[in-house]
């Protein structure tokens, strides 16, 4: 069964593909594929929500401390029968806090289609109080299906360590004159084809043989916000002007993810 609700710290690179092949060859003896997709590999495909003044664009763009987004989500080839993934995602800091639900995608369709005016208990889900949640969550925010996002993805998971889990994302694109899922991943690159983004997943720490790696491979820790990038790509032009802020102090590229270099045992993200 799916994890429905769960919490993690999420760790972003942006590398070439030279480095992840590189990176797939040195953790090799740490990592297994996921048990998903074929040899771990999958797309995902993720219709993404918005409201007409983009505030959730802009709660991530500005780095709130606190900020949520709201997605529909399928993996691979989809139709309306296959099962899709609701889901509302929580950052505070740098912990990811997750709270999604299982349904058929027809049935997500129905309730956007609906406004949940049928009732919620009426909508096939596999976790009705996260089907609340979502459902007041979109209300709040008055949310409207804005443009999906799609990539192909690498998934491994520790041998040792089952917390630990790196995701290779390639072939990053988005769109927004087709908001159905079901027709798969295809758009516009929003990321430059020859580079990955890489996201190194754990509860606590990442392991030290881990953080050498990606030290020695000069793996640059950097804020890739696929939601942000897309939106800026497909409406740049019309984004409010009201609503961004500078950051105060801009985010400095850390080197493997270890900000001062000493040999700790673990190091803390």
């Amino acid at each position: 069964m799916a994890i429905e609700i769960f919490s993690r710290k999420e760790q972003k690179y942006l590398i070439t593909r030279k480095q992840q092949e590189e990176l797939v060859e040195r953790i090799g003896s740490n990592m297994r594929n996921d048990k998903n997709g074929i040899d771990g590999r999958y797309s995902v495909t993720s219709l993404y929500f918005d409201n007409a003044e983009k505030g959730i664009y802009f709660e991530t763009k500005n780095k709130l401390t606190y900020r949520q987004k709201l997605r529909l989500r399928v993996y691979d080839d989809a139709n309306l029968d296959s099962t899709a993934f609701f889901e509302v995602k929580q950052k505070h800091k740098k912990v990811v806090n997750k709270r999604r639900m299982l349904l058929p995608l027809r049935e997500a369709y129905r309730y956007l289609e609906e406004d949940g005016q049928s009732g919620l208990s009426n909508y096939k889900t596999s976790n009705p109080q996260v089907m609340k949640e979502i459902d007041y969550f979109r209300t709040f925010y008055n949310l409207r299906p804005e443009m999906v996002v799609s990539y192909s993805r690498h998934a491994l998971h520790g041998i040792d360590d089952a917390e630990l889990r790196i995701t290779f994302d390639f072939d990053l694109r988005c769109r927004k004159e087709d908001l159905h899922i079901e027709n798969g991943p295809y758009g516009e690159h929003f990321i430059d084809p020859n580079l990955v983004v890489l996201e190194v997943k754990v509860d606590h720490s990442v392991p030290l043989w881990l953080a050498r790696i990606l030290q020695e491979l000069q793996c640059e820790q950097r804020s890739a916000s696929k939601f942000c990038t897309s939106m800026e790509l497909l409406s740049g032009e019309d984004l409010p002007l009201e609503g961004h802020m500078e950051p105060k102090q801009l985010e400095e590229p850390i080197i493997g993810g270890i900000e001062n270099g000493s040999d700790h045992e673990l190091i803390f993200i």
